[in-house]
């Protein structure tokens, strides 16, 4: 395993991090393509026998079941001060006009909630999942200033936003002497580049770690273009990120060019496209979302292969804008 300092704090990451949303209780109405507990284990297990020390999960994923897994394997199989646990706040967890957003009353609600079901005292990384337009960002920064300064969390991030919305939180951080974001988690990947324009040099400028999700495009750029898992067909978040109306007649053909490398080299469509992403400097760790032994075996893999000068073009050249998503 290969490990890296996060953006320009202290702290070593693993290149992969091994992300949450696969895992959870699929009786709950959420997404019921996730793993039980003894699938969840199994997995962790194997990202931590391969060295994987970073894992990322959210307060809503599966109705706060995947915090409750992924703490409770990691407290059996992993030293506490070894690995590097993420969660996020923002999205609807209750109920009720606070059981959601950014708010302080919110966020210092939320935290208390993470770690009761991850089962430590602290998170390394609080992420802000998605912007919240209803509440000022002076009062969510202080919020999670206070909870860096409690010792609940080592660090804070921020997820998919609008590069002007980084900065204007960075100078918020910066102007009150509380605590900055030190991450960006957004989408990127091949059939989706829109970060490249103005986030990723403002990361790049800042100091910032990069930790996209989504680096296999939910699954698009492993199989032909027509071709459909049962999870794409059941999960609506696909259909809304990677559907025909969202995407160009270009992406087609970036598809078919990651298998057509894929084939000449003899290796998995999963090892070109990730290889793709971390030839990109700018990039910390991607996350992996593995619901089987070989999601984790390819991501590893991707880390020695290095793509040709000439390959990369091929990959890179159908490319063609698409509109900003940040819900994605």
């Amino acid at each position: 395993m290969r490990y890296t300092k996060f953006g320009s704090t202290g702290m070593d990451v693993s290149a992969i991090c091994l992300g949450g949303m696969s895992f959870g209780d699929p009786a709950l109405p959420e997404h019921d393509w996730t793993l039980r507990e003894p699938q969840t284990r199994e997995i962790v297990k194997q990202a931590l026998d391969a060295g994987i020390n970073f894992f990322d999960t959210a307060n809503i994923y599966s109705g706060g079941t995947s915090e409750k897994y992924v703490g409770r394997a990691l407290a059996d199989m992993a030293n506490r001060d070894e690995v590097v646990i993420a969660t996020k706040v923002a999205g609807p967890t209750r109920r009720g006009p606070n059981g959601y957003g950014l708010s302080r009353k919110a966020i210092l609600a939320e935290i208390d909630n993470s770690l009761r079901r991850l089962g430590t005292d602290y998170v390394d990384l609080y992420i802000i999942h998605r912007w919240d337009h209803s509440t000022p960002i002076e009062e969510t920064i202080e919020a999670l200033n206070d909870v860096v300064r409690s010792g609940k969390a080592r660090y804070i991030g921020a997820s998919a936003m609008y590069a002007w919305q980084l900065a204007t939180a960075l100078a918020t951080s910066e102007q009150h002497g509380w605590a900055r974001f030190v991450s960006m988690q957004d989408a990127y990947n091949l059939l989706y580049r829109e970060e490249e324009r103005e986030m990723h040099p403002l990361c790049a400028d800042r100091g910032l770690a990069v930790t996209p999700f989504s680096p296999l495009a939910r699954g698009k750029l492993t199989r032909p273009w027509s071709a459909q898992t049962e999870r794409e067909k059941k999960d609506a978040q696909t259909a809304k990120q990677y559907g025909a109306t969202l995407y160009q007649p270009e992406d087609e053909q970036i598809v078919t060019r990651t298998l057509e490398v894929a084939n000449r080299l003899r290796l998995p469509p999963a090892q070109v496209a990730l290889a793709w992403l971390l030839s990109k400097p700018v990039v910390t760790a991607p996350i992996i979302g593995a619901s089987k032994p070989h999601h984790l075996t390819d991501a590893i893999a991707a880390l020695d292969l290095q793509l040709s000068d000439d390959d990369i073009a091929a990959l890179e050249e159908p490319y063609r804008p698409h509109p900003i998503e940040h819900n994605r």
